[in-house]
């Protein structure tokens, strides 16, 4: 949208409606964001970004100091106001924006709610933190779970069950940490040392990553358009725990590679990059992910065939031609990727995982159906549960008598049941599961 002659609203204010729609609407912030960002100046785009995020990621803690700071709470009618002073908060605490224009500013928003008395009050909760932060602050960390860690009960008892030995702690801890931007180099069109050259005559520091041989860290976040031959697919962006998954699956020239969950693609295109002469099916259920499938092999200049489908219903997608390889990048509850998507910690509910692991085993007992003798079907996930990761895959094994675990030996991560998990934060990279299986001759 041009700035000129647009009709752009203040940036707090369609912070209060993006929150809302998550929040309230249960909808994604990759969807919330974007409708929002279209709503404000360009330059200011940025700023919303963190004000979304900054919110969805602290409001456990930042829900806590307003209590602290109210007389008495607000009626459910006037969560836009709570979310408005949540904003507040999270400036205060969180950014270096001048209180004066903080207070200003989001005082201002209350006008746009048509809520004219709920401006002393937003004045007054900010104000009393200035004077009282210290004092409120302690009574926060007092409430050690969701004052520390800002997370919802049920998931910091999961994490405590799954991962008992203090590395609980630490995986509650990086769902509140700011993930590194990582690049994967198309080693296809050129070497990572070149191009981490190309991305210093860009003026862009980063260094390469130590156990993932596609990926480089930027040192600080960039917008694709400073990135050298981006639109040309010398580069991605993707995290380096995901980038692992082609090279575990090690596709070669020449061999039927099916990418079963695919979308937004960032794998399947990096599948192609390893063996651009490798037949790639991938699917997706879908459509409009599909989509975003197509615009990235488009932009790296390579060929997969694309269908939207469910990948249990084989059935419905499969020619009866066995696949050489298989990536099963199953549905999950993504916890391992919270620091990146914090409006999973508010959309996520416990009895979702059952579900999941249900439709995990259906997909991957559907799939294993069209996997060659001889040939290797990676599962993978996002998540860092063990009853969506070595569990299922235990199961699995014990149950599929032509399947066969192959033993993943790597520095990263840590051995976990029949594949390999890395924790949020290890290595700089996200939560990720793997396990490679095989099918017997």
């Amino acid at each position: 949208m041009s700035s000129t002659g647009a009709h752009f609203k203040p940036v707090r204010a369609v912070a209060v409606d993006v929150l809302l729609d998550v929040l309230h609407k249960g909808q994604s912030l990759s969807r919330a964001l974007p409708n929002g960002q279209a709503k404000v100046a360009e330059r200011e785009r940025a700023l919303l970004q963190e004000l979304c995020f900054g919110v969805l990621r602290w409001h456990e803690r930042l829900a806590l100091l307003a209590d602290a700071l109210m007389d008495k709470p607000l009626k459910q009618r006037d969560d836009d106001i709570r979310l408005l002073i949540l904003l507040g908060l999270y400036q205060l605490e969180f950014t270096a924006i001048a209180p004066h224009a903080i207070l200003q500013e989001t005082v201002a928003v209350t006008g746009k709610r048509r809520k004219a008395w709920a401006r002393g009050l937003v004045n007054a909760v900010l104000r009393r933190y200035q004077r009282e932060a210290g004092e409120a602050l302690d009574e926060v960390w007092q409430d050690g779970w969701r004052g520390e860690y800002s997370l919802p009960a049920w998931l910091l008892t999961l994490f405590k069950a799954d991962w008992p030995a203090q590395q609980w702690q630490a995986i509650a801890r990086a769902a509140n940490e700011r993930p590194p931007m990582t690049l994967r180099v198309n080693l296809g069109r050129i070497s990572r040392d070149a191009y981490l050259q190309k991305l210093s005559d860009s003026g862009l520091t980063a260094t390469a990553h130590a156990d993932v041989p596609s990926a480089v860290v930027l040192d600080a976040p960039a917008p694709v358009s400073r990135l050298p031959g981006f639109d040309e697919g010398l580069c991605s962006v993707q995290d380096a725990g995901a980038q692992l998954a082609a090279w575990l699956l090690a596709p070669r020239d020449g061999e039927r590679v099916l990418d079963a969950c695919a979308a937004p693609g960032g794998k399947t295109c990096h599948l192609l990059e390893r063996a651009p002469a490798a037949t790639v099916l991938a699917l997706d259920s879908d459509a409009a992910r599909c989509e975003r499938i197509d615009e990235n092999l488009q932009r790296i200049g390579l060929q997969a065939a694309v269908k939207c489908a469910d990948a249990s219903a084989v059935e419905a997608w499969w020619d009866g031609e066995l696949f050489d390889r298989i990536l099963l990048d199953v549905p999950c509850s993504a916890l391992g990727v919270i620091r990146r998507h914090p409006d999973i910690r508010h959309l996520r509910q416990a009895d979702d995982l059952p579900v999941l692991a249900g439709l995990q085993k259906q997909i991957l007992q559907s799939v294993w159906t069209t996997l060659k003798p001889g040939g290797r079907l990676l599962y993978a996930t996002c998540s860092v549960t063990r009853q969506e990761n070595s569990a299922q895959v235990d199961a699995f094994l014990e149950s599929q008598a032509d399947a066969r675990r192959i033993t993943i030996d790597a520095n990263w991560g840590q051995a976990e049941g029949a594949g390999r998990q890395i924790l949020p934060g290890q290595a700089g990279m996200d939560g990720f599961f793997y396990a490679l299986l095989e099918k017997a001759t």
